[in-house]
């Protein structure tokens, strides 16, 4: 099982790792290795990208204009949020985690659930979500196209006024580039040695050797595959069952952890994971050096380093 995993990452890590130009040592590394290293941002139409990201942070796509898509999804600090659960529009906790926003282009589902296949229908299920947006996207694209300065853009851009199908391309434009490349461990991976220190090291053998490996591989270290959590011993709230792995790109940045928000730091993570998935109790030198080795997965986010790690 663990190899097929395996092989299943790597094949959908084979366009990251293609766009990639290395020296043969490192080609050497990356072939042997089930992880591959973060590709730059796609190349897109730089005015896709800005109206998008205008978007982004615009509070009139929400139902109230109470809140933006960055309301959730801090770009400043971890590209979600320090909460276990974040509001809805009602003011109730939303029911599962809010993931890293960071990366999520390169995950072949999204959401915890992984039930919506691609970044558009992602943005349209969270606009449209009663609890998150609760917009209808036709009337938000008219509500915004009432700005003649936005108008103006969108109409240079996309050749007409604001509609449902441009303001959402746009923001997929945007969320296309929120990747985070040049981790410490990315650098290790394309032939820097030097890049970790030997504890990190010691700490990705034991990632390997344990059998974390088997779920969390590929370019994004995860989102590629379902797994049913609590597999030996109950992982957080029961519900749901069967989730979509999340990526541990930036994982140091991105506290709490789980589905439910229930693993306030790294540390507790690893060995709640240790016993749930893996039925081990891990020493304290093994999640030490676990959790170094993750601590190197954060990389960068237009030249600075993702979030502030607590």
């Amino acid at each position: 099982m663990a190899s097929v995993l395996i092989l299943g990452g790597l094949s959908l890590a084979s366009a990251a790792q293609q766009s990639l130009v290395l020296q043969p040592e490192a080609n050497s590394i990356l072939s042997e290795e089930p992880i591959t290293p973060v590709p730059k941002p796609p190349q897109i139409d730089p005015s896709k990208i800005r109206l998008g990201e205008r978007l982004f942070g615009d509070p009139r796509l929400s139902r109230d204009n109470s809140r933006s898509c960055s309301s959730c999804h801090d770009l400043g600090t971890n590209g979600a949020s320090k909460r276990s659960y974040d509001a809805g529009l009602d003011g109730s906790g939303l029911p599962l985690n809010t993931p890293t926003v960071f990366n999520a282009a390169l995950s072949f589902r999204f959401g915890w659930e992984g039930k919506i296949r691609g970044i558009e229908s992602d943005i349209k299920a969270s606009l449209e979500n009663p609890q998150i947006m609760g917009a209808n996207i036709s009337e938000l694209a008219e509500r915004l196209g009432t700005d003649p300065g936005l108008r103006r853009e969108f109409t240079i851009v996309y050749g007409g006024g604001p509609d449902a199908r441009n303001v959402v391309d746009a923001l997929a434009s945007f969320q296309r580039t929120l990747t985070t490349p040049d981790s410490r461990f990315d650098r290790w991976l394309t032939g820097d040695a030097g890049a970790l220190s030997a504890q990190e090291e010691d700490g990705y053998r034991l990632f390997k050797s344990l059998g974390c490996v088997s779920c969390h591989q590929g370019v994004n270290i995860g989102g590629n595959l379902f797994q049913r959590h609590g597999i030996f011993h109950p992982l957080g709230s029961p519900k749901p069952e069967i989730l979509r792995v999340p990526s541990l790109r930036n994982v140091a940045t991105t506290p709490p952890y789980f589905h439910d928000g229930s693993a306030e730091t790294l540390d507790d993570a690893v060995r709640k994971m240790g016993m749930a998935q893996l039925n081990s109790t891990l020493t304290d030198e093994q999640v030490k050096a676990i959790v170094a080795y993750l601590r190197t997965l954060t990389g960068k986010y237009r030249g600075a380093q993702v979030g502030a790690e607590p």
